[in-house]
């Protein structure tokens, strides 16, 4: 009963919050000033994430323009390209920012923002069509948000580089490195050894530096934002121990997420990965930081919830959208020097390929049987 009456105050508390605003009259408090901070750093996150998701669509348009022209030029030379790269490293900086404002697992969930504005931005500048699914993927998405960031912990805490030192030696976090470790080794090993190359595989080598990651990248970021608001924190050894822990998780995560774009189809990877990399955020947030330490049962509970209804509005969004974008039939491949070929290509039903060219054989075939029947 005391959990369920904390969970319905604070959820009545956040819902005045949205809906009048911080600051106004008897609104004001420590409560809210607290709130603010954690506020600013979810529109960090979901400016960050709307915007890597408008860098998306720009490179990608880039390479449907690149595609189209009679003599392709590599990508690297398209300036439109560039200025999606450019929005990516705006995006990129912004979610980084968050993490110094906010707690891990209030920002490692918004990553579904990006894959929802990604698929608004589809629709509306590179004209795919809208779905039901999408629909109901994007109201599941939004509603799933609005649940974990009302439900997210709402402690407090100043990263210094004491504090980071403190939680690094803790007991809670040795042991969970120590089965951390194990299970990429173990994992590791198959993936090498053995050759086993499943998609799960690869995508949980990935969340295992995932949370890394965000523990090194929070750990950083809180320490700049306390250097900037109070005393200097990059003169302490655990900075820099940090920092070369983030950018080391980071270049193995991608290298691995790499392998599982390249071995299996980008509308599967993209959702499982997302729930994995939240998943493992989220621990290492509660493990490392104890984002959850003393909230209730129930406030816990519709987190998780929220968390579950932002995944399943992502595995609806990108769900069969690669599909979608098929050829047509018959496919007009032009004139191709030596070979005798029909103006059309009609695809195989039955198989992977466009068929094949009629090669010089059957063409002579065909004309030496003409001449006889003549």
């Amino acid at each position: 009963m005391a959990a369920a009456s904390a969970a319905v105050d604070e959820l009545s508390r956040n819902f005045t919050y949205w809906a009048l605003g911080a600051g106004n009259g008897s609104l004001s408090g420590a409560w809210y000033g607290r709130n603010q901070i954690h506020l600013l750093g979810v529109l960090l996150a979901i400016l960050g994430n709307l915007v890597m998701s408008i860098s998306l669509n720009i490179q990608k348009y880039s390479h449907v323009q690149m595609a189209h022209r009679e003599h392709p030029r590599p990508y690297f030379k398209s300036v439109l390209w560039w200025a999606g790269a450019a929005l990516m490293a705006v995006g990129e900086t912004g979610n980084f920012a968050a993490y110094g404002f906010a707690p891990i697992t209030l920002i490692a969930p918004l990553g579904c923002m990006s894959v929802t504005g990604s698929a608004i931005i589809s629709v509306m500048f590179l004209k795919e069509n809208l779905r039901a699914s999408d629909l109901l993927g994007m109201t599941l998405a939004f509603a799933g948000t609005y649940l974990l960031v009302n439900f997210a912990p709402s402690r407090s805490q100043s990263i210094s580089a004491r504090t980071v030192q403190y939680y690094f030696i803790g007991w809670q976090f040795l042991i969970y490195v120590i089965l951390e470790i194990l299970i990429f080794c173990t994992l590791l090993y198959f993936h090498k050894r053995k050759g086993m190359k499943h998609m799960v595989i690869l995508l949980t080598l990935v969340a295992l530096l995932a949370s890394l990651t965000v523990i090194s990248v929070k750990a950083v970021s809180g320490m700049i934002t306390f250097s900037v608001t109070d005393k200097t924190q990059l003169t302490y050894p655990i900075f820099y121990i940090m920092f070369i822990i983030m950018i080391a998780s980071c270049v193995f995560q991608v290298k691995f997420l790499h392998q599982a774009t390249k071995l299996y189809d980008t509308t599967i990877v993209v959702p499982v990965n997302h729930v994995l990399f939240t998943t493992s955020a989220v621990i290492a947030g509660i493990i490392f930081y104890q984002e959850f330490l003393g909230a209730a049962f129930l406030t816990v509970f519709i987190y998780f919830f929220g968390c579950l209804l932002s995944f399943l509005g992502v595995f609806l969004v990108t769900r069969n959208r690669e599909k979608e974008h098929l050829p047509q039939s018959y496919i007009d491949f032009g004139n191709i020097p030596g070979k005798q070929m029909l103006d059309k290509i009609q695809p195989d039903s039955n198989g992977l390929s466009y068929g094949t060219l009629p090669d010089g054989s059957d063409s002579t075939k065909s004309q030496s049987g003409e001449k006889k029947e003549v």
